[in-house]
């Protein structure tokens, strides 16, 4: 399936999002957190790299000052050659999961004009067939200062554009359903549980499904186990 009509129809999974009223910034009701990695470890990781396949990674990424900067036009090509997928660049990190507590941490900067951009997703790599391909994805949309959405349904955050923001996706996963908890700044913004049984792992950048240029910068990149 082309991983735009994934989007939507995660989308399609998800009650009342466009129901809910848009927050100045966090939802109502963001429980706060006294440090949601409280009890986990920090854990080496490592990643490659997915960026349009006829392209040097320099063409679309930078790394300066700390801050992985990473950016992709809807006219580039795919990953792969022959690929049908939308164009990213993107992190792919290794040490795919089925099992055990895994949090993806990091400082994530937003510039505005990036619509329709997934810049986090958990990627269900292996999956039982007629189930989705992700547990979840973090996109931005070019309304109310930047909003940010589950797939493009329930409303996380407004005014997210030119700021550095914490995130923080931590997974529950299990031989059945797991859950996944999203934090903002260690404010507990999502809980959901995820797709079901699959091998998965972490991106993170911009696979960008909207139109135009898309950009989102990164870092103190951190992965957390327990």
């Amino acid at each position: 399936m082309n991983r735009r009509n994934v989007l939507r129809a995660g989308a399609g999974l998800l009650a009342g999002g466009a129901a809910l009223a848009l927050p100045p910034a966090l939802p109502a009701g963001a429980v706060t957190a006294a440090d949601p990695t409280d009890g986990w470890t920090p854990t080496a990781f490592t990643y490659s790299w997915q960026k349009p396949w006829n392209l040097d990674l320099a063409d679309r990424h930078s790394y300066s000052g700390g801050v992985h900067r990473m950016w992709v036009y809807a006219t580039d090509e795919p990953f792969q050659e022959g690929s049908t997928t939308d164009p990213r660049t993107e992190m792919r990190w290794k040490g795919d999961y089925s099992t055990g507590d895994h949090m993806w941490d990091a400082d994530v900067y937003l510039p505005s004009g990036t619509d329709g951009a997934s810049f986090v997703q958990i990627l269900r790599g292996v999956h039982p067939a007629g189930t989705p391909a992700t547990d979840i994805m973090l996109n931005v949309f070019n309304a109310n200062g930047g909003t940010v959405r589950r797939y493009d349904g329930t409303v996380l955050r407004t005014g997210a554009y030119n700021t550095w923001f914490n995130v923080k996706i931590a997974h529950a996963a299990s031989s059945g359903t797991g859950t996944i908890k999203v934090y903002f700044d260690d404010s507990l913004v999502l809980t959901v549980a995820d797709r079901g049984p699959a091998t998965r792992y972490f991106k993170n950048g911009v696979y960008h499904h909207g139109s135009g240029r898309a950009e989102a910068r990164f870092r103190n990149i951190s992965y957390w186990t327990r």
